[in-house]
């Protein structure tokens, strides 16, 4: 078997330490499963983008950790029953932002109706 590299050995201690800290609160081990799952398949060439995972695993930590966290979960906006994908006037919501009247220029959104 081989060596771990110090980055894998404080990415499993992370790992170790957020399971720890979410015990007892409701969600917070199946969500650091998920998210340590969802992330297995990076390469190890890819050290940035585990350097920037971890430094933000290290954030959630200290949040679990806080005292004032008492559950863990997803943020999702739920789709309000009216509201139709690639309607007339709409743009497409990928989640990025907040929803804004105003398009990337700071532009007020015009209507096909011109109102």
């Amino acid at each position: 078997m081989s060596r771990h590299s110090r980055l894998q050995k404080q990415v499993l201690s992370l790992y170790r330490d957020l399971l720890r800290a979410g015990r007892g609160k409701p969600g917070a081990e199946a969500r650091v499963r998920a998210e340590f799952r969802q992330h297995a398949g990076l390469p190890r060439s890819d050290v940035l983008r585990i350097e920037y995972l971890y430094r933000r695993g290290r954030r959630q930590l200290q949040l679990l950790r806080s005292g004032h966290a008492t559950a863990m979960g997803a943020f999702v906006r739920p789709r309000a029953p009216t509201e139709e994908p690639g309607g007339l006037g709409s743009q497409p919501d990928d989640g990025d932002g907040p929803r804004n009247p105003q398009d990337s220029t700071g532009a007020p959104e015009t209507l096909p109706n011109g109102r």
